[in-house]
């Protein structure tokens, strides 16, 4: 494994950074032809409630020094239960850059799935029989998610799978390091999201939702096959609908306009179609929240949660046979300003030591079919797998009988 001085010799980020660095960290945000890499980590943002995070970024920043970035990096978990990783980088780089670098990666193997594809399927129809049980305030949308577990090969080298991440011009691919673990272990979370959560510069503020999907077909009659029955599918129109709805509502106390340019079209990326939506606003005068703030109040959405809120994620908790952790939170930064962009991090992997193991959710809604939902979580791992160098196995496909 690569660890933090390997990092700095690739990034080539180690000139003029300050004595007063206590940890090496590495954070790259890479999307269409821009980047952002950080390394360093002078504060980390202190704990404290969601709410706070306004109050807390701007406490931390109030006394930077003149040489060193006045911004925050970093990741909110899935749950709001668990802690946050944000803290001040010690140096900032903007590119494009050359590739981080030139290795290639040996194939993992893969060592489990969890749920099984049958087990996710079972899950699928707990979570359809509570959508169909009626009552106040009833489910609408559940999302569910699946993890697969891979054992690295020796010297697999995390600098190659981002530039392999990075090959899709759709997605924003990103890598946050994270704390050891307590065998000094290297500890990273890494993915390739094709969906922004919310960027603000100035009072602009930009949100694309995705939520709705179908993988990408063999051959191109196949795909435009398959985009066309999405595009026409009132199942995923109606789940997609649910996630829009859900953001205008929250923004529109915070913007003094607030549109849809463009209304719902089609997005792809190199395995899927997704419903998306443009979502545009400008903040009404004043300071107006952050961008923190806004991806704070945002998540999670029901892209990744599902609706009502509440009932849905009582509903992960009961199904779910593992936390989330970083998976399904957002990544990001915002600066002094509160200017900045978060992503959802979906399409990702978390990497402890010699273990890697990727997440992959499908949204249930009223006439989900199951089987179809494994086959959805299973096209979404293929990104990360291909990533790896793991070509189409029957595992990933997972067939599942009824």
């Amino acid at each position: 494994m690569h660890n933090a001085h390997c990092y700095c010799e690739a990034f080539s980020l180690t000139a003029g950074m300050s004595a007063g660095i206590r940890d090496f960290r590495v954070f790259v945000l890479r999307r269409a032809g821009r980047e952002m890499r950080a390394t360093g980590r002078l504060q980390t943002l202190p704990g404290g409630a969601r709410s706070s995070l306004g109050a807390r970024v701007d406490a931390l920043l109030a006394d930077c020094e003149p040489d060193d970035p006045a911004l925050v990096v970093g990741a909110l978990p899935f749950s709001a239960d668990e802690p946050e990783v944000l803290y001040q980088p010690a140096h900032v780089a903007h590119g494009p850059f050359e590739p981080a670098t030139t290795g290639t990666l040996t194939p993992p193997s893969i060592a489990q799935e969890r749920p099984s594809a049958s087990a996710y399927a079972d899950m699928v129809r707990a979570a359809l029989a509570s959508i169909a049980t009626p009552g106040a305030g009833e489910l609408r949308k559940v999302v569910l998610a699946r993890q697969i577990v891979l054992q690295l090969a020796q010297g697999f080298d995390p600098l190659a799978l981002l530039d392999a991440l990075s090959t899709d011009p759709q997605i924003a691919a990103y890598c946050l390091e994270l704390d050891a673990d307590p065998a000094g272990q290297q500890h990273l979370f890494m993915g390739a999201t094709p969906e922004l959560l919310v960027s603000r510069k100035g009072d602009s503020v930009f949100s694309e939702p995705l939520a709705g999907s179908i993988p990408r077909g063999r051959d191109p009659q196949q795909d435009e096959e398959r985009a066309a029955a999405l595009l026409a599918s009132e199942k995923d129109r109606r789940e997609h609908r649910i996630t829009v709805e859900y953001i205008l509502d929250l923004l529109a106390p915070h913007c003094a306009q607030l549109d849809t340019p463009g209304g719902m079209g089609l997005r792809s990326t190199a395995s899927m179609w997704h419903l998306g939506t443009k979502i545009e606003g400008r903040l009404r005068t004043g300071d107006g929240p952050s961008a923190l703030e806004l991806a704070a109040l945002l998540h999670p959405t029901p892209a990744v949660g599902g609706y009502p809120l509440d009932k849905a994620l009582a509903t992960i908790q009961r199904l779910e046979p593992q936390s989330r952790g970083l998976y399904a939170g957002t990544i990001g930064h915002v600066d002094r300003n509160g200017d900045g962009e978060w992503y959802v991090a979906i399409r990702c992997a978390q990497i402890e030591g010699n273990r890697m193991t990727l997440h992959a959710g499908a949204g249930i809604v009223e006439g989900s079919i199951p089987e179809e939902e494994v086959r959805e979580t299973a096209a979404k791992f293929r990104a990360m797998l291909r990533a790896v160098g793991i070509a189409d196995t029957p595992f990933h496909k997972a067939s599942v009988h009824a």
